[in-house]
């Protein structure tokens, strides 16, 4: 049965008047709101949010003595019972939760919703100030306008988040950024203001508390830096016995002699104390301007944002709801960029510079494991970087957290276990990991030049690597690579040899072997029971 158009207009005017009642009631909620997080708060325990009766159970413990008297009889009319209890830390943290949290959940927001007004942010201007600032905030003074979406410090927002619940940290604590500025320049390049060059973080975020300090202080937004840059010395046993074989050598500039040891007794040891890198350092938070991402990756924009929502486990509803918003801070691990010598140096095509991209492998790099190369890759580029920046050039090592190949260590650990089961040959090694993960690799290295051009590099001379996704992936941005090289034989662990000649096999770059996959069963690692002793 057909509706008459005297219906539908009854149902519009009243679709119009929900809505107009609807943001009423948004509008008296958000004064609400207002006036409670403008209110003189009591102050926090420990730094903390405010928690109603912990002032008076702060004084109590301290005044109450721990045990009663010998010849104190307590009446268990008057003795609090278990169930007392924990009703009654319930009601301590429905009370923290209302002072946290005093309007109702805001499970997402849209485009047209009352009050809601993102601050412009322009990806890929010419400057600071056009580009503007992001914003990814949800505290009082921000929420409206966020132009981000996600939260800073990638997977470490989820322990500020149990920090702020557990009353430690102040959410609205305002960090005062005064002597943070970057230890070394890195001054802005071209390449900040190519949309197409840097689109997985913010160029500019080492600089937010100089360039939009009238956000900070006039505005009273929550702006925070993504990225800080420092100096330091890098100490490493290595080292320290490359330069006693005299491989490497000390110049008192890049590779300084450590400072005499102590003994126990707190005398100076005549112990060799070896040596240490003085280097900078760059740490880098992702911030992901997604038609930018979706373009690399080649996949629409709408494809990836129901993507990272639906295989997070929904965790971003305004990566559908929010299309007006293009930037997302994803909750996945930093990089971190080494520099060997002057770091202006990196855009002077006049200078050498080696390079070295290294993604994590906690087993190898920090605790020795032997069952691949990386730990020895890692130091052998060390090297090569010091041996650069010594003969007046400049080396890079950059860090990602992309642990076993962005899998994640337990997706690594259970393809070792399915490998020393299954007759750990290299033939197997790359369908061991398939059988496990459904995939070889997920490091996509798409993004991962982008770092290279924020420190305006041009081209590359060394590179320390075999990874044909990493030298495509470089070349294939703007960046030529000058000389490519892979690690010396006579440094690889025995152990390691299935992962080496499987890579080789399936055309990583080697530039002294050739093997075939008739050659793969031959290579076999060493088994469980050869561990044993």
């Amino acid at each position: 049965m057909p509706v008459s158009d005297a219906v539908l207009t009854q149902i519009l005017t009243q679709l119009e008047a929900l809505q107009v009642s609807q943001q009423t009631l948004q509008a008296k909620l958000d004064a609400l709101t207002t006036s409670r997080a403008t209110s003189p708060p009591s102050t926090p325990h420990s730094g903390g949010t405010p928690i109603p009766g912990r002032q008076a159970e702060v004084m109590m413990s301290t005044e109450a003595p721990t045990a009663a008297p010998h010849n104190t009889i307590i009446s268990p009319s008057t003795s609090p019972t278990v169930s007392n209890i924990i009703q009654h830390e319930k009601d301590k943290d429905k009370e923290r939760e209302r002072l946290l949290y005093p309007s109702r959940v805001m499970l997402t927001t849209y485009p047209d919703q009352h009050g809601i007004k993102p601050y412009p942010l322009k990806w890929g201007a010419p400057d600071a100030e056009t580009r503007g600032p992001v914003i990814c905030s949800r505290l009082p003074s921000s929420i409206k306008q966020r132009n981000a979406i996600g939260a800073h410090s990638g997977s470490y927002s989820i322990y500020r988040a149990l920090a702020i619940a557990m009353g430690t940290l102040n959410p609205s604590h305002k960090p005062d950024y005064s002597k943070t500025e970057p230890a070394v320049p890195i001054p802005p390049q071209p390449s900040w203001s190519d949309p197409s060059k840097i689109v997985s973080f913010d160029p500019w975020g080492h600089l937010v508390p100089q360039v939009y300090k009238r956000e900070l202080e006039e505005l009273g937004l929550d702006v925070r830096p993504s990225i800080a840059v420092t100096r330091a010395h890098m100490k490493l046993t290595e080292i320290d016995e490359a330069v006693r074989k005299g491989s490497l050598k000390i110049d008192g500039k890049i590779l300084i002699k450590s400072r005499p040891l102590m003994n126990a007794d707190g005398t100076e040891s005549t112990d060799d104390p070896g040596v240490e890198i003085s280097i900078s350092k760059a740490a880098v938070e992702p911030v992901w301007y997604l038609p930018g991402v979706a373009e690399r990756f080649g996949i629409s924009e709408s494809l990836l944002r129901r993507a990272l929502f639906e295989d997070t486990g929904g965790m971003y509803p305004e990566l559908i709801t929010r299309p007006d918003i293009k930037v997302f801070l994803p909750p996945i691990g930093n990089l971190t960029a080494y520099i060997f010598g002057n770091p202006a140096y990196l855009s002077d095509e006049s200078k050498e510079l080696t390079l070295r991209v290294h993604d994590e492998c906690n087993g190898s790099d920090v605790f020795g494991s032997d069952i691949c190369t990386c730990k020895p890759y890692l130091i052998y580029a060390i090297e090569e970087c010091i041996r650069g920046a010594q003969r007046g050039g400049v080396g890079l090592v950059v860090y990602f957290r992309k642990e076993g190949r962005a899998l994640g260590e337990v997706t690594k650990y259970l393809v070792y276990n399915l490998r020393k089961r299954g007759g750990d040959s290299a033939d197997k090694y790359f369908k061991a990991t398939e059988l496990i993960a459904g995939v070889k690799d997920m490091r996509f290295q798409a993004l991962m030049p982008d770092v290279l051009h924020w420190l305006g590099i041009k081209k590359i001379d060394n590179m320390v690597s075999m990874s044909d996704m990493k030298y495509n992936a470089i070349v294939q941005s703007g960046i030529p690579i000058h000389r490519r090289y892979d690690i010396p034989e006579h440094l690889l662990p025995p152990d390691s040899r299935v992962e080496i000649d499987a890579k080789i096999a399936a055309g990583y770059f080697s530039h002294n072997k050739k093997i075939t996959e008739a050659d793969l069963v031959k290579t076999v690692g060493r088994t469980w029971e050869e561990t044993e002793h």
